[in-house]
C-alpha cells in the first residue's frame, strides 16, 4: 500500500496515540450530542465530556508526536546522523505531512479553545456546584433552589467578577475534590466560609445599601401550641434605614455609610462577640467591650477585626434551613396544614424535630408520629378529618425534605441565622445591653431602634393598635421572663 505521509509517521507508538486521540474526540462529540438532545440533562455528562476526556485526547496527541520524533531520529541515524530534517514541497508526501500538521494544529487549537471554554462554563454552572458532589452538596443545593436567589448563579455570590477570585476558587476547589474523594469533609460543612469575598464585590453588584432608607410593614401570624392552635397576629414596621447623607438609622445604620463598625468574635460561627469598635465620619473611635464575655488586650491585638458588611447579618441569604415553628406557621397560615386539626402546631413541630438517620426514615417517621399522636389523644380525628390529616402529613414531609438532611447532619440547629433574634442570638450578639464603652455608653437593646410594633393581641384578645409603636406582649403566660432572657434561650437549640 502506498504511503501518503513520511515514514516517520508510520510506527506503533504514533498509531496508538492517534487511536487514543480519535476515540477521545469521538466520545466528546458523542456525549455533547447526548447532552444537547436529552430532555433532562445529566450533570455528569458535562463533567466527563469537558473535564474528564480532554486530557486523554491531549495525551493521545502527545504520544503520537513522540512516536514521530523517535522514528525520525532512528531513520536519521540510519542514513546521515548530521543531517537535519528537510521539507520538500515538490514531494507530495511532504506536502501532505505539512498540511496534516498545519490543519491538525489549527483543529487542535480550535477544539482546545472550545473545550476549555465549555469546561470553564460548566465548572461555573449551578448544576456543577450543586449536583456533582450530590450527597455533600444536596442540602446547600436544595436550600438554594428554594431561596430568593434561586435565579442567581452560585458563582455570582461565591466568586464574583475578575480572574483573581476565579483562580482562588479553583485552588480551593482542588482541595474540595481531595476532601470529597478521601472523605475529609465535616458533616455538617462548617460555616462561615473562610476568606469569603467582601460583600461590596458581590452582594452590592445588585443591592444598594445607600438607598435602603424606607420602612417596611411586616404582618406575621403565629399559631400557639395549644389544642385550639390559637392565632397570634403581629404587625411590625421595620426600620430598614440607610442614606449616605449622614442620616443613617435603623437596621442598615450598621453599613459603612457614614461610619464603620468592626468586631472581634471569639467563636468560629461569629455568635459570641466580646469586642465592637465604631469609627464615625470624623475618625473618632468608640470601643465597646462585653461585660459578660471578657476579652484581653492581647486577644484584641491578635484577633481579626472584621468590618461589618451584608453577610454578618444576612449570613444565610441562599442556604436557609428554617426552624419548624416558622415553616409550620406558614403552612398553617396558607391552609396547607389545616389549623382545624386539634393541636397540630405542637404535633407537627415535634414530628419534624424527631431524630431520624435518613431522609426516607424521617418522612416515614413523621407520618407515624402524627398519626400516633392523634391515635393516643384524639382518635376520632383519624376518621373525621382523614383528608386534612393526609394533606398535613404530605406538607410536613415536604418541609422536612427542604430543611432536614440527616445524612449530612444539616438542619436549622447547625447553622444560626443572624437575621433575627428568636432562634439564635442574631441581633443580640451585640445589642444585648452588655457592651459598654470606657465612658459608659451602651450598645442599645431597645427593639424600637430597628422595628416598632403596630398591632398585636391585647389583654382582652382584641387587636391593640398604635401607629407610634407599643411594648411587645409575649403570647402565653410567661410573665416578664422574656425581658430578662434572650429569645433563643427558649426558642433556640436546647443544650
Amino acid at each position: 500500500m502506498k504511503r501518503k505521509l513520511p515514514r516517520a509517521f508510520y510506527n506503533t507508538t504514533t498509531m496508538f496515540g492517534i487511536t487514543v486521540a480519535g476515540i477521545s474526540l469521538g466520545l466528546i462529540f458523542f456525549l455533547m450530542a447526548i447532552d444537547s438532545f436529552a430532555k433532562n440533562q445529566n450533570p455528569y455528562v458535562g463533567l466527563i465530556a469537558f473535564t474528564g476526556i480532554p486530557p486523554f485526547f491531549v495525551l493521545g496527541l502527545f504520544i503520537a508526536i513522540l512516536g514521530v520524533m523517535k522514528t525520525h531520529k532512528k531513520l536519521k541515524k540510519a542514513t546521515d546522523p548530521d543531517r537535519l530534517p528537510t521539507v520538500d514541497f515538490n514531494n507530495p508526501r511532504h506536502r501532505r505531512a505539512v498540511a496534516t500538521i498545519l490543519y491538525g494544529g489549527v483543529f487542535f487549537f480550535a477544539i482546545s479553545a472550545f473545550g476549555s471554554y465549555q469546561a470553564y462554563e460548566y465548572t461555573e454552572s449551578v448544576e456543577f456546584c450543586g449536583t456533582t458532589c450530590h450527597v455533600i452538596m444536596k442540602p446547600e443545593y436544595t436550600a438554594y433552589q428554594n431561596s430568593p436567589h434561586a435565579m442567581v448563579p452560585c458563582v455570582k455570590c461565591h466568586i464574583g467578577p475578575g480572574a483573581g477570585w476565579y483562580v482562588k476558587s479553583k485552588l480551593s476547589g482542588a482541595y474540595q475534590v481531595y476532601s470529597t474523594i478521601f472523605h475529609k469533609y465535616k458533616t455538617p460543612i462548617e460555616t462561615p466560609i473562610a476568606n469569603l469575598r467582601p460583600a461590596k464585590d458581590t452582594c452590592e453588584q445588585c443591592h444598594w445599601p445607600k438607598q435602603f432608607y424606607s420602612q417596611k410593614l411586616r404582618d406575621r401570624t403565629y399559631y400557639l401550641s395549644d389544642d385550639a392552635n390559637s392565632a397570634h397576629n403581629l404587625q411590625m414596621s421595620w426600620k430598614i434605614g440607610g442614606d449616605e447623607r449622614g442620616a443613617s438609622q435603623g437596621i442598615h445604620a450598621h453599613m459603612y455609610l457614614d461610619h464603620e463598625v468592626r468586631y472581634i468574635a471569639s467563636d468560629r460561627q461569629r455568635q459570641v462577640i466580646p469586642y465592637v469598635e465604631m469609627t464615625d465620619g470624623q475618625g473618632n473611635v468608640t470601643v465597646y467591650r462585653s461585660t459578660e464575655e471578657k476579652i484581653t488586650d492581647a486577644q484584641i491585638k491578635s484577633g481579626e477585626k472584621r468590618l461589618v458588611d451584608c453577610i454578618d447579618c444576612h449570613n444565610r441569604p441562599s442556604h436557609q434551613y428554617k426552624h419548624p415553628e416558622e415553616t409550620v406557621n406558614l403552612a398553617m397560615g396558607q391552609g396547607w396544614v389545616s389549623p382545624k386539626l386539634p393541636g397540630i402546631k405542637r404535633i407537627a413541630v415535634e414530628a419534624l424535630e424527631g431524630k431520624y438517620k435518613t431522609e426516607a426514615e424521617g418522612k416515614a417517621g413523621i407520618a407515624a408520629a402524627v398519626r400516633n399522636a392523634y391515635k393516643e389523644a384524639n382518635p376520632g380525628v383519624l376518621t373525621s378529618m382523614s383528608k386534612e390529616l393526609d394533606t398535613a402529613i404530605k406538607e410536613l414531609q415536604r418541609i422536612y425534605g427542604l430543611n432536614y438532611f440527616p445524612e449530612m447532619g444539616v438542619s436549622w440547629k447547625a447553622f444560626p441565622n443572624n437575621l433575627d433574634h428568636i432562634h439564635s442570638a442574631g441581633c443580640f450578639r451585640c445589642h444585648d445591653g452588655k457592651h459598654v464603652s470606657d465612658k459608659g455608653k451602651v450598645i442599645t437593646k431597645d427593639c424600637n431602634s430597628c422595628h416598632t410594633i403596630i398591632s398585636q393581641p391585647g389583654p382582652n384578645g382584641k387587636p391593640s393598635v398604635s401607629a407610634t409603636g407599643q411594648e411587645f406582649r409575649h403570647p402565653g403566660d410567661v410573665g416578664d421572663m422574656w425581658k430578662d432572657m434572650l429569645c433563643k434561650d427558649c426558642h433556640g437549640v436546647q443544650k
